[in-house]
């Protein structure tokens, strides 16, 4: 069969605040091949997405992504990654073309596994799947007597990990940030995981955070997510050799899989986490995936959006039952509730299974996001190369 239309729509909430929350707007993706339609989503801002689907080319290694996909063959898993490799070669020197990418490589994969009606996790070859701890993700408070209320309560709700990330955590002193980390544990018991995430604050500031490692290993935090900026190999290998019993994870920001080899070989991470929404989809994270069973990293998803950006960062590693972990978020927008009629929940015991239907084994409703809908023209010398489309199934 042959792609004949890639669809973006921008979805917003009505106010965006200036938190560290993605869920707020949401760039989905529909792809359209015969009778066959499979929906993907970016971790990425909208407009310049949108805009590097169908730009103008610049030059032979700067054309737009729509180029290299729409009109393309679409019959088996082998021409995801030619359409992809075609991708990342034409569009070599447009810098959000991975973001695009992501999305409509996840597309790809859910149209795929619609038209043969199985699961994406099957067609990328994994024979069984493995349910998956979820951990609560959730920012820290603004006090730490509110960081201490949400963990009371995602315990309360069955979970038996969570991660408190950026708000004010690495903003203040060494001494504001261990009592979030301590009211963190208090909330939680001392029996559940405990993860922290630092949101690059310190930018490669290695003093700066190893200062917050004594609190964080009285307070037996697992991880510590992003220190530093993904780039900065040398800090997370110096940081990691001063950490006892705390371990770093990182990855989150890569958009090819090669800066997330580069952090598994150099950066003396535990725990590598990887958005198919950035790095490229579906493929690329599977790979990523591949290699850190190799190098005795586990691998972790990465999102904080819809349950649709969820099922398809749950794909790559679904079959590899020593990686366990599953990032859940639990304070997610109405718009990134909306998308689907019938979400990803954990059960009683806290574990997140796999959806098991065709694709990515969920559902779009359409008509429950339209409302969030912007509508967008893009107009360059008298040409109008994108209007907004029909929000549609």
């Amino acid at each position: 069969m042959k792609i004949e239309s890639v669809d973006f729509f921008y979805l917003s909430m009505p106010e965006v605040r200036d938190i560290g929350d993605g869920s707020q707007d949401m760039l989905l993706v529909r792809v359209r091949a015969g009778d066959h339609t499979g929906w993907g989503e970016c971790e990425a801002a909208p407009l310049p997405t949108i805009a590097s689907l169908v730009c103008p080319m610049s030059h032979s290694a700067c054309k737009p992504v729509a180029a290299s996909v729409v009109g393309q063959r679409l019959d088996a898993v082998e021409d995801i990654a030619r359409i992809s490799r075609a991708v990342r070669e034409n569009s070599l020197d447009l810098l959000q073309a991975a973001h695009a990418l992501s999305g409509v490589e996840i597309a790809l994969w859910d149209l795929l596994g619609r038209r043969y009606e199985t699961p994406v996790h099957a067609l990328l070859g994994f024979s069984r799947t493995y349910p998956k701890t979820a951990y609560a993700s959730a920012l820290f408070g603004d006090t730490p007597e509110e960081t201490e209320a949400k963990a009371a309560r995602v315990r309360a709700d069955g979970f038996r990990a969570a991660k408190f990330g950026w708000g004010p955590y690495g903003r203040g002193d060494v001494e504001a940030d261990a009592a979030q980390v301590h009211a963190a544990r208090a909330g939680l018991g001392q029996d559940a995981l405990l993860l922290v995430d630092a949101g690059t604050v310190w930018g490669s500031d290695v003093e700066a955070a190893a200062a917050r490692l004594p609190a964080l290993e009285e307070c037996r935090v697992a991880w510590l997510e992003e220190p530093f900026v993904g780039g900065a190999l040398e800090s997370y290998r110096r940081l990691a050799g001063r950490a006892a019993t705390v371990r770093l994870a990182a990855g989150e920001g890569a958009h090819d899989p090669h800066l997330a080899l580069h952090l598994i070989d150099h950066a003396g991470i535990g725990y590598v986490q990887i958005d198919t929404g950035r790095v490229g989809g579906i493929g690329p994270a599977r790979q990523v995936a591949d290699y850190a069973v190799r190098r005795a990293v586990t691998f972790v998803n990465h999102t904080f959006t819809s349950s649709l950006a969820l099922s398809a960062s749950l794909q790559p590693y679904a079959g590899l039952a020593d990686h366990a972990l599953c990032e859940f978020p639990v304070e997610a927008s109405a718009l990134a509730r909306d998308l689907t009629p019938t979400p990803i929940t954990p059960d009683a015991d806290g574990q997140v299974a796999v959806p098991e239907g065709p694709g990515l084994g969920l559902d779009v409703c359409p008509e429950a996001v339209r409302g969030y809908l912007l509508d967008v023209e893009i107009t360059v010398g008298g040409t109008t190369l994108y209007r907004t489309p029909a929000l549609t199934t």
